[in-house]
């Protein structure tokens, strides 16, 4: 029969069911079923799945049931590259990105590890005391994966190689680098200390959104900085010699438009980029194991899981949708102010750590006015020598509503923090009244974070709270949904419910390309409670 005009023509069959005695299965049950091989067959009624008799590929035989297609099981641990999963301990190649000032906590760290997947530590912006705490604890229990967070910094370059001399130490081996512009001696040590001459016992997953920073760590270490590791004693030359054959890390994330600190780079071509670079150095290079490429940015719905494994992707890392978990270091008030964001209720605004750098940060701007003050506080450190060059107006509106204090006061506490810190901050600020005035922004850049994790009274205005688009999309999906509810998200029940829903869209897909359409009713429209998840993942 040939089809009307217009429309493409019906595939042949590629086999036929006979059945054994049995009837037709439930196709909406079978294709929940994650882990059994479905033959969709075409009968009176209309699409079923075959159950027990015998499937034969070519001419439908006489007498027996129209095979349309076939799917085979397609559970999580199948998606993405195999050897992310083995080599860091996984059951799922899953992963959630750090946040910083423990945002990404323990609790989340812990929860993901349980559950065979991978978390990631926000040790950036935290003391050595609280990191060291911190991986004391994740320690105790061995043979659970765990990464933790070394970010760039470059205005505390003391406190980023002490946190790097922290993991050696504490016997950390999984970081995740991120916010690097360039390698720096820190990470650079990390990754090379570990090397023996069975290879590299420290692992690195970079975090990256630009080709040059790609590039750098898909590539061996820098001659210049090997040398001066090794001179300085820190790496042995042996160490060197080996690392030289071996990238700086072993895993690449893509990450496109995040929260925190993002270039705002669309998955969809960031990715298929990176992937493109990786496999020009492999070339290059001949690693023994080419790096895996992952993806992070804007995953929070099943759509965007399944669409990064289709892209390429080794593994997926989620963020802003792990903060609006009970798990996460942040506080039932800006959990709350997550759950109700939408996908245009974020804005870039000055990063406390790069303030003079120019580096912005991408944040919530639903129920806070941090993205519009801290750009005014940029404007005003652009545009000055130092504060008491600024209008006296300008003054009175930063000491009354942003500081809520007088400059004097503010100086006196950035003071006593960098003398703790890096105390080499003071004589600059000393010298370069402009230097001061930037320390004391960062002073509020830096609170501001922390009074949203704190839930700080009086305070909301002022909360500097990391998101990107994603949460809005996830919010969108959860609606109606146990999930809509701040207090029922668990980074455990997401992760179930992304993983689930990412094989039950790639499956549908494969149906569409055999010619087969399914009715939406069949596919779980929002997110399942999270037990059932669980139980349809075992």
């Amino acid at each position: 029969m040939t089809p009307p005009a217009g429309q493409p023509p019906t595939p042949a069959p590629p086999g036929s069911w006979s059945p054994a005695g049995h009837a037709p299965a439930d196709l909406r049950t079978a294709l929940a079923d994650l882990h059994a091989p479905v033959a969709v067959v075409r009968t009176d009624h209309g699409l079923a799945a075959a159950r027990d008799g015998t499937v034969t590929l070519g001419p439908v035989v006489p007498g027996s049931v129209p095979v349309v297609a076939y799917l085979p099981p397609l559970t999580p641990d199948r998606l993405g590259d195999p050897g992310f999963v083995r080599d860091h301990g996984l059951k799922y190649p899953y992963m959630t990105g750090a946040m910083a000032n423990g945002i990404g906590s323990v609790e989340v760290v812990e929860a993901m590890g349980r559950a065979g997947m991978l978390g990631s530590f926000g040790a950036a912006g935290l003391s050595l005391e609280r990191i060291g705490q911190a991986v004391d604890r994740l320690r105790a229990t061995p043979g659970r994966p765990y990464a933790v967070n070394l970010i760039h910094s470059p205005n505390e370059s003391a406190h980023e190689m002490g946190t790097a001399e922290l993991f050696l130490k504490r016997g950390v081996k999984l970081v995740e680098a991120s916010a690097y512009l360039d390698l720096t001696p820190a990470v650079v040590r990390y990754r090379v200390a570990g090397f023996t001459d069975h290879g590299p016992a420290n692992r690195v997953i970079a975090k990256v959104s630009r080709v040059e920073v790609a590039t750098k760590f898909l590539s061996p270490p820098p001659d210049r900085i090997l040398r001066e590791l090794v001179s300085a004693g820190h790496v042995t030359a042996r160490q060197a010699e080996l690392a030289a054959r071996f990238p700086v890390a072993d895993d690449l994330t893509a990450e496109a438009d995040s929260g925190g600190h993002t270039d705002n780079r669309p998955a969809i071509t960031l990715l298929p980029t990176l992937l493109a670079l990786r496999d020009r150095l492999q070339r290059q290079f001949n690693y023994p194991t080419a790096p895996r490429v992952g993806l992070a940015g804007g995953i929070a719905t099943p759509a965007g899981v399944a669409a990064a494994f289709a892209m390429g992707a080794a593994y997926v890392v989620t963020g802003s949708v792990n903060q609006a978990c009970v798990e996460s270091g942040s506080s039932p008030a800006v959990r709350k102010m997550l759950a109700e964001a939408g996908q245009a209720d974020v804005a870039m605004a000055p990063a406390a750590d790069m303030f003079e750098m120019g580096v912005k940060v991408q944040v919530l701007k639903r129920g806070t006015m941090f993205p519009m003050r801290a750009a005014k506080l940029y404007e005003l450190y652009k545009s000055f020598p130092s504060w008491e060059a600024i209008p006296e107006a300008d003054r009175v509106q930063v000491e009354k509503t942003y500081f809520k204090a007088t400059f004097a006061d503010v100086w006196g506490q950035t003071e006593a923090f960098f003398r703790r810190r890096d105390p080499g901050q003071l004589p600059r600020a000393e010298a370069d009244p402009r230097h001061r005035m930037a320390l004391v922004f960062r002073w509020y850049l830096g609170l501001s974070s922390r009074w949203a994790n704190a839930g700080e009274p009086g305070r909301q205005l002022d909360y500097q709270v990391w998101c990107g688009p994603a949460m809005g999309a996830f919010n969108e999906w959860a609606k109606g949904s146990p999930l809509e509810a701040p207090e029922n998200r668990t980074v455990v029940g997401v992760a179930h419910n992304l993983l689930y829903g990412a094989c039950v869209l790639l499956r549908r897909q494969a149906l569409r390309q055999a010619g087969v359409e399914v009715p939406d009713e069949f596919f779980p429209a929002g997110p399942l409670p999270a037990g059932e998840a669980a139980r349809r993942l075992v």
